[in-house]
């Protein structure tokens, strides 16, 4: 089993930056990936972003590619999002996930197997 816990939400107004951190436990579980997901109120899940673990290779949902930046502590199972020139539309949960297994697609949420419990993210006009 593992656990997975998200910091970093808050308030911010649009133009601003974020910094995401998750944390993981159970070192003794493998990891393929990292992955961070969103859901604003009466939307689907919808991926952000990921991180497969043995290459460091990196994803991102075309809406943020080059706002959003994942990347880890390569000493603990832990990934970090930095986010970036925000915009309103970018209000919305935020969930990290943890797969320990290989699956096709990394941007999908059925690839994971553990997942934190969000924390808030709202961006102001």
């Amino acid at each position: 089993q593992a656990q997975v816990v998200e910091s970093g939400g808050g308030l911010v107004q649009a133009g601003g930056s974020l910094r995401l951190s998750c944390a993981s436990s159970g070192r003794t579980l493998s990891t393929y990936a990292m992955g961070w997901f969103r859901q604003a109120p009466g939307k689907e899940r919808e991926f952000v972003a990921a991180m497969t673990w043995s290459s460091g290779s990196t994803y991102y949902a075309d809406s943020v590619k080059g706002r959003f930046t994942i990347h880890r502590d390569n000493a603990k199972v832990a990934v970090y999002l930095q986010m970036n020139s925000l915009r309103p539309e970018d209000t919305a949960i935020y969930y990290c996930a943890r797969s320990t297994g290989w699956r096709p697609e990394i941007t999908t949420t059925r690839t994971y197997d553990y997942w934190g419990q969000g924390t808030q993210v709202t961006v102001s006009s």
